[in-house]
């Protein structure tokens, strides 16, 4: 594979993961704001556009987003008010790490759901807060090259002639023979 293949191959899942990631930042926004929303808290679509723009940056996007919403219930409708912002950050957090990021990734980017939930925590464990952060990305990429392994791994099986064309080239496998011999031209006469 030449250099230019590689960066191509790395390139295009890296931008599959933005696709993922801009996906599920508009995910989130929208639950952000129907949320906030039926809360009642004031400014709701900026807090929703700001917890989109903050789930760009991993795991810590979220946390920051949820400070705005809570000041602002707080504000607005006292301890109550923060409580079920609070339960609402803890609502989205859930259906977006559990459900959403691994369905989008998924679809998008073509990484396993299982992958998706379980190498972050893998490799925060290894390589600490590097780790944490380039989880996503990396698999993306990892998931690209195998499935171009994959795909070139096929090249080289032998393929069957459809019923109905003619055989144009290659030698018959004799049924008596073992699997994986193929009898030379003077052996099959």
């Amino acid at each position: 594979m030449q250099f230019a293949s590689h960066i191509n191959l790395t390139a295009d899942a890296l931008r599959r993961w933005f696709v993922a990631q801009c996906y599920d930042a508009l995910a989130v926004g929208a639950l952000w704001w129907a949320g906030l929303w039926f809360l009642h808290v004031p400014f709701a679509p900026f807090w929703a556009i700001l917890a989109a723009g903050l789930q760009f940056i991993p795991h810590v996007g979220p946390v920051i987003a949820f400070v705005g919403p809570a000041v602002s219930a707080l504000i607005s409708d006292g301890f109550e008010g923060f409580l079920y912002v609070l339960i609402l950050y803890g609502v989205v957090i859930v259906i977006d790490g559990l459900l959403l990021q691994p369905v989008i990734m998924r679809r998008t980017a073509r990484v396993p759901i299982w992958a998706s939930l379980i190498v972050p925590i893998l490799l925060s464990l290894i390589f600490g807060f590097w780790g944490w952060l380039l989880a996503a990305p990396l698999l993306a990429v990892m998931f690209a090259y195998r499935a171009y392994g994959k795909s070139r791994a096929v090249v080289g099986v032998p393929r069957q002639t459809p019923p109905g064309q003619v055989i144009t080239g290659g030698q018959l496998i004799s049924p008596g023979t073992p699997t994986g011999h193929i009898p030379r031209q003077d052996e099959t006469l």
